[in-house]
């Protein structure tokens, strides 16, 4: 059997940013209650406050890129410029897409917002809701907060990752688009800081050992026993009825500022009609 190729460097992602000025009020007060509750001490389990992503890095994610060159990179903001947003939108809203963004995508929520996708406007909106784990909730490194499900919203984000994917930018995947905001990734805790958090009645956090430095991946990975926070925050709403406002490509690897919050580097974005 020949060795399998070496993957793919990860360079850039296609997303739609969630920090604008209409979403930051309930988007700072949700994450930073939620940051206090699972990082106290008390909490079963105790979340290492490191875990939790910083405000300014909540995205949706529309797929990964591998773009080696300069090249490469405004090809990608090229096809990124010349999106016709306002026809891709109208689409999304059209009663059509419905039953085929049911079928193509997932959110972990399967409620649907009817009557109130739009608002009686023109615009997409976000509802984020709930906490879910990527992995087996009893021992997962990451937890997300998932959009309600909404027909339009579910439209638009397939065609766009059609377009990328079409123009040979995306790494190919052949999961399903699983809308979802990262709130903890245990794979930003630094060595040593998850040890003593030995898994405790209920719910606990286990570290896998292992080497790397803060912000890298390493073998032995911290877990988390998530049972009793997914039932705890089934009911939590992040934000409510927020407008897309933005499409990016951003770059991988969240960057601290002068002001010290971290966020990612927007290599190109354009704004919605």
């Amino acid at each position: 059997m020949p060795p399998k190729p070496p993957s793919q460097k990860l360079t850039h992602f296609l997303c739609i940013p969630l920090i604008t000025p209409s979403s930051l009020p309930s988007l700072s007060t949700s994450l930073s209650h939620f940051h206090r509750t699972v990082s106290a001490p008390s909490h079963v389990p105790s979340i290492p406050a490191s875990a939790v992503r910083p405000l300014g890095t909540l995205h949706l994610t529309l797929g990964v890129m591998s773009l080696g060159t300069e090249e490469r990179v405004e090809e990608a903001l090229g096809v990124l410029r010349g999106l016709d947003l306002g026809g891709m939108v109208l689409e999304a809203l059209s009663p059509k897409s419905e039953a085929f963004s049911a079928e193509k995508i997932g959110t972990g929520i399967e409620e649907r917002e009817k009557g109130k996708e739009s608002n009686g406007t023109k615009d997409l909106r976000i509802t984020l809701r709930g906490l879910k784990s990527m992995q087996a909730p009893a021992s997962t490194s990451v937890l997300y907060a998932p959009p309600l499900h909404s027909s339009a919203l579910s439209s638009f984000c397939l065609a766009l990752k059609k377009v990328f994917t079409d123009a040979g930018l995306l790494v190919p995947d052949d999961r399903g688009l699983l809308l979802h905001v990262t709130v903890v990734n245990t794979v930003y805790v630094p060595r040593g800081q998850g040890q003593g958090h030995g898994q405790s009645q209920g719910g606990g956090v286990r570290d896998g050992g292992g080497s790397g430095g803060a912000g890298q991946r390493r073998k032995g990975r911290i877990t988390i026993d998530a049972q009793e926070m997914l039932e705890d925050w089934a009911e939590f709403t992040w934000m409510e009825g927020v407008k897309v406002e933005r499409v990016a490509v951003c770059r991988m690897g969240g960057k601290k500022g002068a002001d010290g919050a971290e966020a990612y580097v927007v290599e190109g974005s354009v704004d919605m009609p």
